[in-house]
């Protein structure tokens, strides 16, 4: 389904048989530690840059237009020698079918980022074998955004990449590395994991391929079919947190939505809102001034 879309989109565009699954950015912001302009910043910047667009993640054949676009914003607060205290901001988007939209499927603000790392250090990821926290964390983030991807396309389609991701966290468990473990917080990457894998939560997979297949895949076609089939997505959301309300997975949903979800009820055909503004203030209360631009 995802070949067959893409496809359409971008009909007559030149194809590549073998491109890797991400089209990855990563910028190294180093201001805190007082000396932003060390060559290993830049050396680290373009390794992570190389690892992250030149692994292979799966055994799928990427198109170029299907690859994957995301963001890494690695903030270093500190470092001493190969030791690193730092935080990862990492975005992702897919593409929206018949336009030239891309849709935020995925806002992660990860603070439980240390890592030792030494300049031109070789960056080899094996999902059964910790070499280093820095290529786990990577690792993991790039396979929760693959498996987000493929939940937009296909019912349940990204529950094995997040079955892959769990294997990182298992692998990272017996590390003194934050994040890893049930102890770690209720926002870390054991968490998110655990969430997206519990049945606790199943209903939130099928809400992301209702909101993305039904809705923003059929705005260019029938934009009032499109908000409605969106409302009905985030109504399954709202059962979520009917049973667990602030979860951090539906927190960090609306840190991906909240703005798109705003632009899309405030122009165009009008909706019934009121009933898609009292659960959204419901399920995601700190995003209120997104939800008082909802109009129509």
């Amino acid at each position: 389904m995802r070949n067959f879309l893409i496809t359409l989109l971008f009909f007559g565009a030149v194809l590549s048989s073998q491109a890797q699954e991400l089209n990855a950015t990563v910028t190294i912001d180093a201001v805190q530690t007082g000396q932003p302009n060390l060559q290993v910043f830049r050396t680290l910047e373009q390794q992570l840059t190389e690892f992250l667009n030149q692994t292979r993640w799966t055994n799928r054949v990427y198109k170029n237009q299907e690859r994957i676009d995301c963001n890494f914003s690695i903030i270093v607060s500190s470092f001493d020698s190969t030791t690193f205290l730092a935080s990862l901001q990492i975005q992702a988007s897919r593409p929206v079918y018949g336009s030239t939209y891309d849709s935020p499927i995925y806002n992660y603000n990860d603070q439980q980022f240390n890592f030792e790392y030494v300049e031109f250090q070789p960056l080899n990821f094996n999902p059964n074998t910790f070499s280093s926290n820095l290529v786990s964390v990577l690792a993991y983030h790039v396979y929760t955004i693959i498996g987000l991807d493929a939940d937009t396309f296909e019912a349940n389609g990204g529950i094995e990449y997040f079955q892959t991701a769990k294997q990182i966290v298992n692998t990272a468990s017996v590390t003194d590395f934050s994040g890893w473990k049930a102890t770690s917080g209720r926002q870390s990457r054991f968490q998110y994991n655990d969430a997206l894998l519990s049945t606790v939560y199943a209903e939130f997979h099928a809400a992301m391929y209702d909101y993305h297949r039904f809705g923003m895949d059929n705005m260019v076609e029938n934009q009032l079919d499109a908000k409605q089939n969106i409302i009905l997505a985030l109504e399954k959301l709202k059962n979520i947190n009917d049973r667990r309300p602030n979860s951090f997975l539906l927190r960090t949903f609306f840190d991906a939505k909240a703005e798109e979800i705003a632009g899309i009820y405030s122009g165009g055909p009008k909706v019934d809102i009121a009933r898609l503004t009292e659960i959204l203030n419901r399920m995601a209360p700190t995003k209120n001034t997104y939800w008082g631009e909802i109009k129509y």
